[in-house]
Order: structure tokens, then sequence, then C-alpha cells
């Protein structure tokens, strides 16, 4: 489904804490949630970065489905806070964005590397509301 910007009033948000159980999760807050940008500026196979409370980086993406994905923007391997430029694909039907730098696929739904399985980024949990 595509809205047009002009007629949508849905932002995107991101869960900043994580919580520890499903219990905590049936409990959570709406204070668990931060606004980070209008649906309306995600466009399929392009990143967005934003800027969290506490400094760090998230990147978002859209894929072609209307799913959205939100990783940390900083590349393990490198420092840099890169990832919401990086190109998206799929690889055996798992959603990536590969770094800009030296290339390493992340899997957008968990975080993982998918060239090197023992390193990963944190992903949030991200809604239109």
């Amino acid at each position: 489904m595509t809205l047009a910007p002009e007629t949508t009033t849905l932002r995107v948000q991101l869960r900043l804490a994580e919580p520890d159980d499903a219990a905590a999760a049936a409990v959570a807050s709406a204070d668990d949630w931060f606004a980070v940008c209008d649906l309306s500026v995600l466009i399929p196979g392009r990143g967005v970065a934003a800027l969290l409370p506490d400094g760090r980086q998230a990147a978002l993406f859209l894929d072609r489905t209307g799913r959205m994905y939100a990783i940390d923007n900083r590349d393990p391997f490198t420092g840099a806070a890169v990832l919401s430029r990086g190109l998206t694909g799929s690889h055996r039907g798992r959603p990536f964005v590969a770094s800009p730098l030296l290339k390493q696929r992340f899997d957008l739904a968990s975080g993982v590397c998918l060239d090197d399985e023992s390193v990963r980024v944190a992903t949030y949990e991200v809604r239109a509301h």
C-alpha cells in the first residue's frame, strides 16, 4: 500500500527499551516508543538514519512489501555510522543491508552478519503509529 505524503499523519516509532519477557512486553508503556520520522520519508530500498535520545543512531529501512526494519547504524567492522547508506537485498529470503564500506551483509530482521555470524548489530522493534 502506498500512502501519499500529504495524506498521512503516520510517524515511524522505535521501541527503545526491550522488555525482558512476555509479561513485561504486555505492560510496556507508550514511553518505550520514540518517534523518529514521518512514514513518507521511508522509500523502499533506501535507508534513513535517525539520531536517538542517547546519542546512538538507528538505520531504518522499508522493503517493497511495506515491512519496516530498524538496526544500529554503526558498522561493527569499521565503527563508522554508515549502514543507512548501504545497499539492500535479500539472501535466501532474508532481507539484508550491505555495508557501503567493506560490504558485510547484515540481516535486517535479526541483525546477524550473514558473512560472519559471530558479529551482529542491534535491532529495534519498529512501527508506524
